[in-house]
């Protein structure tokens, strides 16, 4: 029987990927790193696996994330020669799409200032904009931003997107490179960010961006925790540059119970909650790619380690 070896720090994800492999693949046999049959797998499925877990296994192949960002395999370098895989998954768009529309509703129908509001017990109405007076940026038009930029375009918002090449979305301006990129931000509402995260990436939402946007502006982070600069952020908070701020991804998850980001006026924290496969759909992609390995065939959703994704 072929062995897949589960890698994470999160317990109870390791639990549940294994009834998941019980049930949905019972021809491969998963186990946990600390199953002496660990060593006779040819593939790992991980999140945040653990430093050096991946070294120690003489018989992996392949590296498959659990998830469509591969980002948290850094946690462990000592696989970085292997392929990498993550897994697609057809319903992970429209989970994404919720999440961002109720992000951009918050601020647009000034959900976060009647919040605020109702603790002091006061009533107070905000003039009610139509949607096409509310501008929204989208950072990322792979296929999760250009399906949030088109729902939000189809919901009547004045929408703009950005992306490292040229793209074409009906109902949205476009707007590509580093040329572009004040232009797109330029008075913006809210700004969504998609992107993945690369070395150029990195670090992108910080207060140069911030600036750039309209006054009393919002951001919603998708991408990964590492694009936003959190000392940029408290200052544009402030300021009243930024208003608030949805974040979904941070640096080093879960986040600490002691961080500043939990009580940081104007944040809302949500637990990487936006969008995620579900685990028989792991399980399906996992066990796909393993039987391609083995048969020396071409493998889905293979990693180019050059862009990150």
């Amino acid at each position: 029987m072929t062995t897949v070896v589960l890698l994470s720090k999160d317990e109870r994800l390791l639990q549940q990927l294994q009834a998941a492999f019980a049930t949905h693949a019972p021809h491969l046999r998963a186990v946990l790193a600390d199953d002496p049959a660990a060593n006779d797998a040819v593939a790992a499925a991980c999140w945040y696996p653990p430093a050096g877990s991946l070294g120690r296994l003489p018989n992996v192949r392949l590296v498959h994330s659990v998830a469509a960002g591969v980002d948290h395999l850094r946690t462990d370098r000592s696989g970085a020669d292997l392929p990498i895989c993550r897994v697609v998954d057809p319903d992970h768009r429209r989970g994404m799409t919720e999440y961002v529309r109720w992000a951009v509703l918050h601020y647009h129908r000034d959900f976060d200032r009647v919040i605020a509001q109702q603790r002091n017990s006061q009533w107070q109405r905000h003039p009610q904009r139509a949607a096409g007076q509310f501008k929204v940026g989208v950072m990322g038009l792979g296929s999760l931003g250009a399906a949030i930029a088109g729902d939000l375009a189809g919901a009547g918002y004045d929408v703009r997107g950005w992306a490292r090449s040229e793209r074409q979305l009906t109902g949205v301006a476009c707007y590509h490179g580093d040329g572009q990129f004040a232009s797109f931000l330029d008075g913006l509402d809210l700004l969504v960010n998609l992107l993945p995260l690369t070395d150029v990436t990195r670090g992108i939402l910080n207060v140069s961006t911030f600036e750039k946007l309209a006054r009393g502006a919002a951001i919603v982070n998708g991408g990964r925790g590492q694009h936003l600069l959190i000392d940029d952020l408290q200052q544009a908070l402030a300021s009243g540059q930024l208003r608030g701020a949805v974040l979904d991804v941070f640096e080093h998850e879960p986040l600490a119970a002691d961080h500043p980001l939990w009580q940081m006026p104007g944040v809302v924290v949500t637990p990487h909650m936006a969008s995620a496969a579900a685990h028989d759909c792991i399980v399906r992609q996992v066990a796909e790619n393993t039987r391609r390995l083995l048969g020396g065939e071409a493998l889905n959703n293979l990693v180019d380690p050059s862009l990150g994704y």
